[in-house]
């Protein structure tokens, strides 16, 4: 972006859990940037005229579930990534025109990196979900050489859409297909925003070796999380994605790298 965009919003809903602004806010803070992230929860039936509305307002910002497909048809413009996966969580007004872009499918990479090894190397990935997340995962995966995914979801015609789009995927015939001989197994639902949710996968299902990644984040890590990691599983959750994503998303906005010292900080306190 050429200037200071005239504000940075988070929309989703609900978005009351979530700590993009606690992290954006420090990074804004730290670049002594003279903005507030706000988050604004946005039911599915006013997002277009909230895009409408932030691109009056040359606003920047980010997109969480359920609005990341629904608001990349509403954009101006698409960055190439974004077009690929057919969601946006990023975007910005560039002369009048609202522009989508995906940072999830960096923020993703960088976060398996960091959970599991640089090195490690992943022939074969289990995904539950077909959403926006997902999407991005699975594009994430076209770029690992001889990775292959296999997408299952309790939508099956949803899931059989996402892996048509992508070569390296198949839609999965069950759960119990979809987890055979997977070396990484990745959540990408909202199953575990709450405690009383039941777990996305069970744990004696998993495959021995399997690594876990579970997009939802929550205070002290999902329930999910824990069972894999007692199991004897390596197990993340998605806070090191979402600061990833974040990270790559004010780099898009104000052209410099944020202090991810900071936000991490500011998510620990």
């Amino acid at each position: 972006m050429s200037a200071l965009p005239g504000r940075v919003v988070l929309l989703g809903h609900p978005v009351s859990h979530s700590l993009s602004p606690t992290f954006q806010n420090a990074a804004l803070r730290r670049a002594s940037l003279p903005l507030t992230y706000e988050a604004m929860d946005i039911a599915p039936d006013e997002l277009a005229f909230a895009a409408s509305l932030l691109r009056a307002n040359n606003a920047a910002g980010n997109v969480t579930v359920p609005h990341k497909e629904s608001f990349a048809a509403l954009c101006d413009t698409l960055s190439p990534i974004a077009a690929r996966v057919g969601a946006v969580n990023t975007f910005w007004v560039d002369d009048g025109a609202l522009v989508g872009d995906n940072t999830d499918v960096g923020g993703f990479e960088q976060a398996i990196a960091q959970s599991f090894g640089a090195e490690r190397e992943w022939p074969t990935m289990a995904l539950i979900g077909a959403g926006g997340a997902a999407a991005a995962v699975v594009a994430a995966a076209e770029r690992w050489t001889g990775s292959r995914v296999a997408v299952w979801s309790r939508n099956r015609a949803r899931a059989e859409r996402l892996a048509e789009r992508f070569p390296h995927a198949q839609c999965a015939e069950s759960l119990e297909h979809a987890l055979a001989d997977a070396a990484l197994v990745v959540h990408a639902t909202p199953l575990g925003l709450r405690a009383a949710d039941a777990l996305p996968v069970p744990v004696q299902s998993l495959p021995v070796r399997a690594c876990v990644f579970d997009l939802v984040y929550v205070r002290g890590e999902t329930a999910w999380v824990h069972a894999a990691r007692a199991a004897g599983h390596q197990a993340a959750d998605g806070l090191g994605m979402l600061i990833a994503q974040g990270a790559l998303s004010f780099e898009r906005w104000f052209g410099q790298v944020p202090d991810r010292e900071a936000m991490w900080a500011a998510v620990r306190e």
